[in-house]
């Protein structure tokens, strides 16, 4: 009867996968209707064969398999297969394994399977001869009514998987498979023609996955936490079918829903869980095997037994793959890239339950079975995979061991939480129809980060703290479930809108346009709102439709030929929504500690990268297959978004930064221990906060980089959209960029951001060419190409604004800090002025803005080159002025016409404004050669131009750089007492270690000018020790070069210049550069267009009668030519190719140096213009020349040769009482500038010590100050010669051996330098016409008079000759005379008093 039909089904799938089992034992026990078998072993090569994992099964057994069979209820109770305790352990395979060695060891071991089961087929037929009595169509239905309501019981499911040291163990206390109705309710259900869908359940109870580290002898030695514990989640299954007749369905939905999810992740377990995640990329993207070694043979083998694909493709994969053809290009892809996938789809008929076996178990014909599959194989099923979670959270926990009480206990670890990760929505949708369509769809609705416990030792967030939630989260995106709605569910199996839960057949879009249109990024944005990911991958037919591939082997239904009209594509789109992240100290140090536990591992990568072996027998492409490319070439395509993104950047509350950094730089860590201290939060805390409106990042590769770069670099001349193939290319656009200064006050809310730089656009974009080996003979290909615009960017701040910038920075920047920084509370104040309250005393503010800079980099296989301009350039300052208007004075405008401004008639002249289109401000092209071998190739080449620059010193920037703030309220110091350690190296010195810290912190006075600095410690050995923020290594550096001598500095600078210069074609433009000196502001007038500083002294000069007194310095315009260069636009197309290249060492000289329209003039009041000097102009030429001299030592040394010819045009200075006065005025306000720069150390930093506790320390130390800082060493190196500055009441004079110093004389120099590195031959000669000097004076005994005394000085030459032995210097006039004038305004006319004085030479 029915036993004879639904046994050997049972028989079948128990005997293939158990070993040792006995049929005709199985068949009677069935035939009673209960079966109970235990301590089973499984097949494992069958497993490994037909799940074509992978992995190979190191064991697997079943503790006790039960199957219930109900035979009087068959057609209203399912069968029940109940497995308790199954286990099975696995590992990845090995590559050195006896039967994965070949391919021929593979396919022999398939085909003595498949010849078994072949063999079995018959056997099986034989023996369960059908009942002549049971009509065919009634015994198929039935046993597909068995089949589709059949239960699965698992109780605990254990699975290991051992690789290294890891040991992944997944652990399922039950889990139960039944079938449900509409409304997914358990019941006994079939296919009807009504409704064409089977439903099926599968609840998982108590899951828990542990992941351990084991020893050398494969024992674990301690447990760490679970990464999750006792999880439960339930999956729901949907098959659709086209018609009753389908064994296939044709429509096949696998969604699992989780409602919480919570890992744990351990410090130890943290580069574990990281290899795990590689591994799976890994095995996605087909990496796993192919470039290690033994294993390359393997995974071909593996993979073509997959894929089943054209015959003659063995010879086209390999460690050598070349480029044959566009159809093996596509044939390799899919055997290195879709593996996966494949393997994947494989298990499409084992879910289902369709087997040929199973028609052979119904007594059919053969025949007819397979024109079955023939009919059915034409279209692959739509199979649709999702996992939902309603909530999870991710933990990073830090353990530590902890000992027992008895000496012999084993240690125990002890884990502390520290971040916690939060997530909510978070959807996975995979949809797939055969290998063509492939696309995968992440997202999740909100997620943000929160800060536990505390870290290296600082107890920040503890639960006796008392700080709240919005302190402990420091990062948010998107928005929370109770707002959003259950929108993460939306057509997914538990969603009751779904179209499957209302009886609607679900449609699903398998073409790639069509697919974008619908899934756009505001489309993904509305769903989720926190994170929206969208990966597909097509492979279509030049037709536009989506290849279909049946249930034979995949890709052989497709015609060989028909692979050259193939066009697949990859695309991965990621956006993430608005997000808010708080970089503080305490989510810094745990991100970074993140970062270190990952880096502490000793893994081997999966995929190493393949050198860039070039094959010299290349075949060359075919006219069709170079127009094929052309057509089509795949790319994989990725598209980053980041939408209004909000960082900001609190001062450092505390510094440990120096113990995890070098991890991270690859140096080894600190052994150091830290102490536990209570942090006390700082507030007012002042923090940079950086807005960003969007951020777009475009990257883009080619899909098959080996097989495209052989085949377009044989090409003779390729195009140039082949060779853009051949590039990996990356596009980043940054759009509405800005940041500002806040606050987080005492409540924790931030104050409005006082804004620091003005939103602003830029974009970068970069390109590399993959496989660069195969380019090396063309020179010309660009290798790496990058290109930088920034339209326009404009920054502006108040001296207390930078004052409190340089704090946030040097919070940061010096490590080893405990304690919490303190600050100014009057600076805060003056950055942060309530709304609607005034100051005393506004601060000015600095604007600068720069205009339209455009920076391109590009290397080839000979040279680096690089070119870019700068628009223009505007500083001005923004001041209050009279009547509670702000007044704008420009100190930098560039480009500026400054052609006509040597000369004072400017003034009255018209001026025409500067027009829009004036040339950019600065342009330069640099070549340099790649290679320090120069034989083949032309030296480095410079063009640069500058056009006019107009600056104006006025007062205002003297008051901006003065400022001071404040004294500190006395406000106690939020510090907390208490044993501070600050992890000294291990290099340091006994007595340090003693002295840090030895010091009570409570017993510390604050002896600082500047108040935003933490106090120093004072210590009783201040001469000995170092301080702890400088590293041992830059001490040392500095001591080292404190001990080399001006010589070798001087024989080191020469070397590097000449290696410089000596093959450099330079050609250099500089336009004149003007500098208004006045005495008082120069606010500029309304009436003129902003920051045009000539157009503001000149309506200063006309319109206003008290003109403050202006000195006037016009720098020369500056050409320089090298010798044989020919005149270039400075802006070239680079790479480019010079006329005339200098091959030869010193062929670049002489160089033509060309100065013109130097003056100095003063402006008084009432249009009053005097000149100081003339203007004038000189030609000059520089040459020198090298030659090798014979060293006994590896260093060569060189004579140099430097010779310098001065032709100066006449030299008139005049001078008068009026600009003497003027003079002493702007001299006398510049040193009492630069005096209080100095004494308050403004702009020096001070040294990094106190010479004693009374003295104070200078403000703005760039050594940051804290608990535990000590002084340096000073035994080895001078602090004037090293640091260079000094406290208030030193001078600024270094010490004898500074080569600075006025003791060593030009002579002693060069001499010295002529026995350390070869001889040095100086000749300098200048060539002056005439020079005049003209004194001009009030005559005091009468009024209305004018003196003058006239100097003239003719033909004056100079020389200096310096060589080894000797230094010679000369100087010649052929001239000078004195003359004495006086001027009688009512005559009009200048009397000699004194004649002529001749002194001839």
């Amino acid at each position: 009867m029915l036993e004879s039909y639904v046994t050997p089904i049972l028989m079948s799938y128990v005997n293939r996968y158990i070993k040792n089992l006995k049929p005709s034992d199985l068949q009677l026990s069935l035939w009673g209707g209960d079966v109970v078998l235990s301590k089973l072993e499984l097949k494992l090569d069958v497993l490994e064969q037909e799940l074509k994992l992978p992995f190979t099964f190191l064991s697997g057994h079943i503790h006790e398999l039960r199957i219930h069979v109900p035979w009087t209820k068959l057609g209203s109770e399912p069968v029940v297969i109940t497995i308790n305790t199954m286990e099975c352990i696995l590992k990845l395979k090995d590559g050195v394994q006896d039967d994965h060695e070949s391919c021929g060891s593979s396919s022999t071991n398939r085909s003595t399977t498949e010849s078994a089961k072949a063999a079995v087929k018959p056997r099986r037929i034989q023996q369960t001869t059908p009942d002549p009595d049971l009509p065919p169509g009634y015994v198929q239905s039935l046993i597909w009514r068995v089949i589709n309501n059949v239960n699965i019981v698992i109780n605990n499911l254990i699975l290991k998987y051992v690789e290294d040291d890891i040991v992944l163990s997944v652990n399922i206390t039950s889990a139960e498979c039944y079938t449900v109705d509409e409304f997914w309710d358990r019941a006994f259900m079939d296919i009807s023609a009504t409704d064409l869908v089977l439903r099926k359940v599968i609840n998982f109870s108590d899951c828990t996955v542990c992941l351990d580290k084991r020893n050398a002898s494969g024992k674990i030695e301690f447990y760490q936490d679970p990464l999750l514990y006792k999880c439960s989640f339930r999956t729901r299954l949907h098959f659709t079918y086209d018609n009753l007749n389908s064994k296939m369905p044709s429509t096949i939905k696998i969604h699992t829903l989780v409602e919480t999810l919570k890992l744990s992740i351990t410090d130890q377990q943290l580069p574990m869980f990281i290899r795990i995640m590689q591994l799976g990329i890994s095995l996605y993207y087909g990496e796993i095997g192919n470039f290690k070694d033994g294993e390359n043979e393997d995974l071909v083998c593996h993979t073509k037994d997959v894929l089943g694909h054209i015959s003659g493709a063995e010879d086209e994969i390999g460690h050598d793959m070349q480029y044959i053809s566009p159809e093996s290009y596509v044939q390799q892809d899919d055997d290195q890239q879709q593996g996966w996938v494949s393997w994947a789809w494989s298990f499409v008929p084992a879910i289902v339950g369709n087997d040929d076996e199973e028609g052979d178990f119904l007594g059919i014909d053969d025949g007819t079975t397979m024109n079955q599959h023939k009919s059915q194989a034409v279209k692959d099923p739509i199979v649709s995979i999702g996992f939902y979670c309603t909530k999870a959270t991710i933990t990073f926990k830090l353990t530590e061991m902890q000992a027992e009480s008895s000496y012999y206990s084993p240690q125990k670890v002890k884990s502390k939480e520290v971040i916690c990760w939060e997530q909510e929505g978070t959807t996975v949708e995979v949809l797939m129809s055969g290998e063509p369509f492939f696309d995968c769809q992440i997202g999740f609705v909100g997620c943000q980060a929160l800060c536990l416990k505390g870290i290296m030792g600082i107890k920040d967030f503890e639960e006796n703290m008392n700080r709240s939630d919005a302190e402990a989260y420091f990062f948010n995106c998107g928005e929370n479930l109770s707002t959003k709605g259950m929108t993460y569910l939306t057509n997914s199996l538990f969603d009751y809108r779904s179209p499957e839960n209302n009886g609607v057949r679900a449609e699903f879009i398998l073409d790639a346009a069509a697919h974008k249109e619908m899934y756009t990024e505001i489309a993904g944005m509305q769903r989720f709102g926190a994170f929206y990911m969208d990966y597909l991958y097509t492979m279509e037919s030049t037709s536009g439709k989506v290849l279909v591939s049946g249930n034979q082997p995949d890709v052989t239904s497709v015609k060989s030929e028909d692979f050259g009209h193939v066009q697949e594509m990859s695309t991965k789109t990621l956006i993430v929504g608005p997000l808010s992240l708080r970089l503080d100290s305490s989510a810094v140090h745990r991100i970074m500690k993140m970062i270190v536990c990952a880096l502490e591992h000793e893994y081997e990568p999966y995929s190493k990268s393949k050198q860039d072996s070039v094959d010299g027998t290349k075949a060359m492409p075919s006219p069709e297959e170079v127009a094929a490319l052309e057509e089509y070439i795949p790319t994989r395509i990725t598209n980053f978004t980041i939408l209004k993104c909000t960082v900001t950047i609190p001062m450092a509350e505390f510094n440990l930064l120096g113990h995890l950094l070098p991890v991270i730089m690859g140096q080894k860590s600190s052994s150091s221990l830290l102490n536990t201290t209570n942090l006390q939060p700082l507030r007012p805390l002042p923090c940079i906060q950086i807005l960003v409106d969007k951020m777009a990042l475009e990257h883009s590769m080619p899909m098959y980089a080996e097989q495209l770069v052989q085949t377009v670099s044989s090409l003779s001349q390729p195009s140039d959209n082949l060779l853009h193939y051949c590039y990996s290319h990356c596009y980043l656009k940054i759009f509405g960029f800005q940041a500002g200064l806040s606050s987080l006050d005492i409540n924790g809310s931030y104050n409005s951001p006082v804004s620091v730089v003005s939103p602003f656009s830029t974009a970068v974009y970069g390109k590399m060419l993959k496989l660069p080996n195969y380019w090396s003979k063309r020179s010309h290909v660009a290798v790496k190409e990058c290109i930088f615009e920034l339209p326009s960017l404009t920054i502006q701040a108040t001296r207390a604004q930078t004052f409190l910038m340089q704090a946030i920075w040097q919070s940061w920047a010096y490590t080893g800090n405990v304690s919490s920084p303190v600050v100014n509370e009057a600076l805060v104040n003056e950055v942060f002025q309530p709304s609607g309250v005034k100051s005393k005393n506004p601060l000015p503010t600095l604007e600068g803005s720069i205009q339209n800079v455009e920076l391109k980099y590009c290397s080839t296989s000979l040279v680096k080159c690089a070119s870019g301009t700068m628009g223009s350039i505007k500083i001005c300052a923004k001041a209050p002025g009279d009547g509670g208007k702000e007044k704008l004075i420009p100190l930098i405008q560039g480009p500026s016409d400054t052609r006509d401004l040597y000369s004072s008639k400017w003034l009255n002249e018209s001026r025409k404004p500067e027009s829009i289109l004036a040339p950019d401000l600065f342009a330069f092209t640099i070549q340099i050669p790649q290679h320090k071998d120069y034989s083949y190739n032309s030296g480095a080449v410079l063009l640069a131009s500058m056009q006019g620059l107009t600056v104006n010193i006025d007062p205002i920037l003297y008051t901006w750089l003065t400022y001071q703030p404040q004294k500190r309220s006395s406000r106690p110091m939020q510090q907390q007492s208490g044993s501070v350690s600050l992890g000294t190296p291990v290099t340091r010195k006994k007595e340090d270690e003693v002295s840090v810290g030895s010091t009570p912190l409570a017993k510390q006075q604050s002896n600082q000018a500047s108040e935003y600095a933490s106090s120093p410690v004072k210590t009783k050995t201040v001469t000995e020790s170092r301080p702890l923020s400088v590293p041992v290594k830059a001490m040392l550096s500095s001591s080292e070069s404190c001990s080399r001598s001006p010589e070798e500095k001087m024989k080191e600078f020469i070397g590097v210049l000449w290696n410089a210069v000596k093959r450099l074609t330079l050609q250099l433009e500089v336009q004149s550069c003007c500098v208004f000196i006045p005495n008082d502001s120069l606010p500029s007038p309304s009436t003129i267009v902003s920051g045009d500083i000539p157009g503001t002294v000149r309506s200063w000069y006309h319109g206003q009668a008290s003109m403050p007194g202006t000195l006037i310095l016009c720098l020369p315009q500056i050409k320089v030519m090298s010798a044989g260069h020919k005149y270039m636009e400075p802006l070239q197309e680079i790479p480019f190719v010079v006329q005339r290249p200098i091959l030869e060492e010193g062929d670049a000289f002489p160089w033509t140096i060309n100065l013109n329209h130097f003056s100095i003039y003063t402006l008084l009041g009432q249009q009053m213009t005097l000149n100081i000097i003339e203007p004038m102009g000189c030609t000059s030429t520089l040459a020198v020349t090298s030659q090798a001299l014979p060293s006994a030592g590896s260093e060569s040394r060189h004579s140099f040769v430097v010779c310098l010819h001065v032709d100066l045009e006449s030299l008139e200075v005049k001078c008068s009482n009026p600009q003497v006065q003027l003079l002493y005025e702007l001299a006398d306000i510049m040193n009492k500038v630069w005096n209080k720069i100095q004494k308050k150390g403004i702009l020096h930093h001070p040294p990094a010590y106190t010479e004693s506790t009374s003295g104070p320390a200078p403000p703005g130390s760039p050594v940051k100050s804290s608990v535990g800082t000590a002084p340096p060493d000073t035994s080895t190196c001078s602090p004037s010669a090293d640091i260079g500055t000094t406290t208030e009441g030193e001078s600024l004079q270094g010490g004898d051996d500074s080569p600075f110093s006025d003791s060593v004389t030009l002579e002693q120099t060069t001499s010295n330098i002529g026995v350390s590195s070869g001889r040095v031959s100086l000749w300098m000669q200048w060539m002056l016409p005439k020079l005049t000097v003209k004194l001009f004076a009030p005559d005091p005994e009468s009024k209305g008079t004018e003196i003058c005394v006239v100097g003239e000085l003719e033909d004056l030459s100079a020389s200096v000759d310096v060589q080894d032995v000797y230094t010679k210097v000369k100087c010649k006039i052929e001239s000078f005379n004195i003359d004495h004038y006086r001027n009688r305004q009512l005559q009009n006319f200048w009397m000699v008093l004194i004649s002529n004085m001749d002194f001839c030479h």
